[in-house]
């Protein structure tokens, strides 16, 4: 399956997620950037409020699209086998980190501006993202989430990796995917058009009623 782009591909995944429409306990949670469109559409066709919940991949230095690892907001970070492919030396991985925290702190102040963010301790939280390669980053985001003690976490993407959906079901209560490719490769071959989602897009669409 080909999506046209991630606001279709969130239309696609609400008709998936439509037996959670019209509860009063659910929440839906992007993971910026590319993750709002897609979740604005569950949002707005689920009738429920829309807040994000800011991730970054921690980069393989050289290697950036491969993640070794993420963090996410509430200072939880999740680290993958860094001893294999690439050996990165703690001090290399420090300073990744370094760099990738103050822009997960940038991102928290633009996004959100002086809005607490929701509160989670028993909803039902969907956390969306545009596409699962290696799972990392969602996985930060349910320990993220996690934290906010939820009723029940579910993670929903239009497309992933077969392994990224077993390591992400290991620590969600529930995983939806419209489509899990045998022969994966990467989120963007799975679009038509997977442009990059702006912050400007990311901040008009959170303060655009769902």
């Amino acid at each position: 399956m080909e999506f046209k782009d991630r606001r279709d591909a969130g239309r696609l995944l609400a008709n998936a997620l439509g037996a959670w429409r019209g509860r009063s306990d659910l929440l839906v949670l992007g993971l910026p950037r590319g993750g709002v469109p897609v979740a604005w559409e569950v949002a707005q066709s689920l009738r429920a409020p829309l807040d994000v919940l800011v991730v970054r991949k921690l980069g393989f230095p050289g290697q950036e699209e491969f993640a070794m690892g993420a963090i996410a907001s509430g200072g939880v970070r999740v680290m993958g086998d860094i001893d294999g492919a690439w050996p990165v030396s703690e001090r290399a991985v420090e300073a990744v980190v370094t760099r990738e925290q103050a822009e997960l702190a940038r991102r928290e102040r633009l996004y959100r501006g002086e809005r607490a963010p929701l509160a989670l301790a028993g909803k039902v939280v969907l956390l969306i993202d545009d596409g699962l390669a290696t799972g990392a980053t969602m996985c930060a985001a349910v320990k993220a989430a996690r934290m906010g003690q939820p009723q029940r976490i579910v993670v929903a993407v239009p497309v992933a990796s077969r392994e990224a959906v077993q390591s992400v079901g290991a620590l969600a209560d529930e995983v939806v995917c419209v489509s899990t490719p045998e022969h994966f490769r990467a989120v963007g071959l799975w679009y038509e058009d997977f442009g990059q989602t702006s912050d400007e897009e990311v901040c008009e669409l959170l303060r655009r009623p769902s």
